[in-house]
């Protein structure tokens, strides 16, 4: 075996968790662009990692120095403190130098799983997303901007969205790099939107008729539910669409900056860029 083999064969893992969503999947394909050692973690994975299932937590965690934690469905969720808690303090016995939490701006639950990590003793960065854009491309906001109606709890609030470009950006330097321990990030676009303004940016970079209509969370969570959503869950997510979309996250921060020493990517760049791939058309 040569130097660079045995090298390599000693580099351990970063375990992405969430490896196949939208933040994570990002993160995975810039470390093996790198040529970097990457495990996914997801139902589908191999081996497969739940967050429901905490017999499934070791064994993804074998041989891995470093982990980019994104919990599913939300932080905001009963039961995700509890989660990350018994995760972050396995992975440390585990062996894993270095954490990186996916968190979110304005979730006072969030903050408790933030508090988790940091008390794991591993080295820690966390990366406090606002609004990510691409909720209107790759999530579900995809079906309404398809029917030129976007439906939706947010009244005139402004909301900084923030680029999942940029997210996977930050994590990957994060988890790479030592400037990032003991750092907290918050992440956000570098305009604040209202929803209006959000839908009127696809429109034109669209060129089709796509309309923001206001409704109320019981008006949206009754929509869900006959989506088949289950009741319970549709709740609780129109809860922490009603907490964060407030005002309370109506401003600007530095997180992008700070992290990387450039400006965020701006809306109107992903509205042009996510336009071009086609996936708005339609079926046109």
């Amino acid at each position: 075996m040569t130097e660079g083999m045995r090298e390599k064969a000693q580099e351990k893992t970063t375990l992405v968790l969430g490896g196949t969503g939208k933040t994570g999947r990002r993160v995975a394909e810039r470390l093996t662009a790198r040529g970097l050692p990457v495990r996914v973690g997801s139902r589908s994975g191999e081996p497969p990692f739940d967050w429901d299932d905490p017999a499934t937590w070791e064994p993804v965690l074998r041989n891995v120095e470093s982990a980019y934690v994104a919990y599913q469905p939300d932080l905001a969720f009963p039961g995700a403190a509890a989660a990350i808690r018994s995760f972050s303090e396995l992975a440390v016995r585990s062996g894993a130098r270095r954490l990186v939490l996916l968190s979110g701006r304005g979730e006072e639950e969030a903050a408790i799983s933030e508090r988790a990590v940091r008390d794991s003793g591993a080295e820690w960065t966390i990366l406090r997303a606002s609004w990510f854009s691409q909720n209107f491309s790759e999530h579900f906001l995809l079906e309404p901007v398809l029917g030129g109606e976007v439906a939706f709890p947010a009244a005139a609030v402004a909301e900084p969205f923030v680029d999942v470009e940029d997210i996977a950006d930050v994590a990957v330097a994060a988890l790479t790099e030592d400037g990032h321990v003991g750092r907290l990030y918050e992440l956000t676009g570098r305009r604040l939107l209202t929803f209006a303004e959000a839908t009127a940016e696809i429109a034109e970079a669209t060129g089709r008729e796509v309309r923001y209509v206001p409704v109320t969370p019981e008006q949206y969570a009754s929509a869900l539910v006959e989506y088949d959503v289950p009741a319970d869950y549709a709740k609780l997510l129109t809860e922490l669409f009603a907490r964060v979309l407030d005002g309370r996250n109506a401003h600007l921060a530095d997180g992008v900056q700070r992290a990387l020493g450039r400006e965020p990517r701006d809306f109107a760049d992903y509205a042009r860029d996510t336009a071009a791939t086609g996936v708005w058309d339609g079926g046109r």
